[in-house]
């Protein structure tokens, strides 16, 4: 009606549906001269007729979701609908990252020189620690990483091993042969964790030698830290790093 001003949401609707139907219009017939199709042959093959599919790839016809699945399983390309991410929606990986961020700020509060997602082997970027710390008056360099929920625990330890040895040469690199590498795990204390834990106490005992209690230590306040590799517990809720109880086979992580 003449006079009634149209909102911004209407008029960028428009925009985007004019822009998405000379889009889809230019794929389909992209498509189907691909396979050689004449525009009567598709529409034949997904029953609509040769004046839909002409209007479609025109872009004079408004798009509707049954006639585009028509067209695309025609075409052996089924449609794909969806909506951008939601801005509202925490990212995938918001525990991890969480964990992460706790951790680098406690250790840098402990006076560590402190990296997110350092690459433990510079020409292959995806070899990378958690977080990598590095302390120059102890020549010593730590992988940490941060579990917010276990895969593959084989694996894990296998990549946790392999980069602790490239972080190793890094540190020659950095300090001579007085340099040196260790790892610690920090695993988010979650009932799930708990159990999985519990269920196998002898491999996490075998593979964590070192004193949680002495690791938690090195993580608050930059002191040396043990030479076996250790396990911490980390509590969102609270915001602290707290020590495995290895003496009670897990079933109460509290203490050394």
């Amino acid at each position: 009606m003449p006079g009634i001003r149209r909102s911004a949401i209407v008029v960028e609707a428009e925009r985007r549906a004019q822009e998405r139907r000379a889009r889809l219009g230019g794929e389909i017939k992209a498509m189907r001269a691909r396979r050689k199709w004449s525009q009567t042959e598709l529409g034949e093959r997904s029953g609509l007729g040769r004046m839909v599919v002409s209007r479609l790839e025109r872009s004079e016809v408004q798009l509707d979701l049954q006639t585009l699945d028509r067209i695309g399983l025609a075409l052996g390309v089924p449609l794909a609908v969806g909506f951008d991410r939601d801005l509202q929606q925490d990212v995938a990986d918001a525990g991890h990252l969480a964990m992460q961020e706790l951790t680098l700020r406690i250790t840098r509060a402990a006076g560590f020189e402190a990296r997110f997602e350092m690459a433990t082997r510079p020409n292959d970027p995806s070899r990378s620690s958690d977080i990598g710390l590095a302390i120059d008056q102890l020549h010593l360099a730590i992988d940490v990483e941060c579990w917010n929920t276990f895969g593959d625990l084989g694996a894990a330890t296998r990549s946790s091993r392999r980069k602790v040895f490239e972080l190793e040469q890094l540190a020659v690199g950095r300090w001579g042969e007085e340099g040196r590498a260790r790892l610690v795990w920090i695993v988010r204390e979650s009932a799930r964790n708990r159990a999985l834990m519990a269920r196998y106490p002898e491999i996490f005992a075998s593979v964590f030698t070192g004193s949680s209690r002495a690791w938690v230590e090195t993580l608050m306040t930059g002191s040396e830290p043990p030479a076996e590799p250790g396990l911490v517990w980390c509590d969102l809720a609270t915001g602290r790093l707290h020590a495995w109880n290895r003496s009670h086979r897990l079933g109460n992580s509290r203490g050394r």
